[in-house]
């Protein structure tokens, strides 16, 4: 699989989550601290959407149990969550941006 257009660069506003759907994967997209990052929407912990948490110093919080995961790697910062959740390469062109969907770390 190749890259899909996500969204416009222009819909995405600092340390503010934003939730797509690609390849019927839902993502997280967070531009923060001067990157684009896309991970899983889905907690590893709790089936809850990550977009409905918090950025804080490049992590995303869960709001349901307060699990932070790594924007940059998807690995949690400690319980309730022990598994990390899948990261996606970013590409940013002509003012869109682009996720791959089909890696995963």
């Amino acid at each position: 699989m190749s890259y899909l257009r996500a969204c416009a660069e222009t819909d995405l506003h600092e340390d503010t989550p934003l939730r797509v759907v690609l390849a019927e994967i839902p993502v997280t997209l967070v531009r923060t601290e001067g990157d684009v990052y896309a991970i899983n929407d889905v907690c590893s912990h709790a089936n809850v959407s990550l977009s409905e948490g918090e950025v804080e110093d490049c992590a995303i919080e869960c709001w349901l149990h307060g699990s932070r995961f790594d924007l940059r790697t998807g690995r949690p910062s400690g319980p309730p969550a022990n598994l990390p959740v899948p990261v996606y390469p970013v590409k940013i062109d002509g003012g869109a941006v682009y996720v791959e969907v089909n890696q995963e770390s």
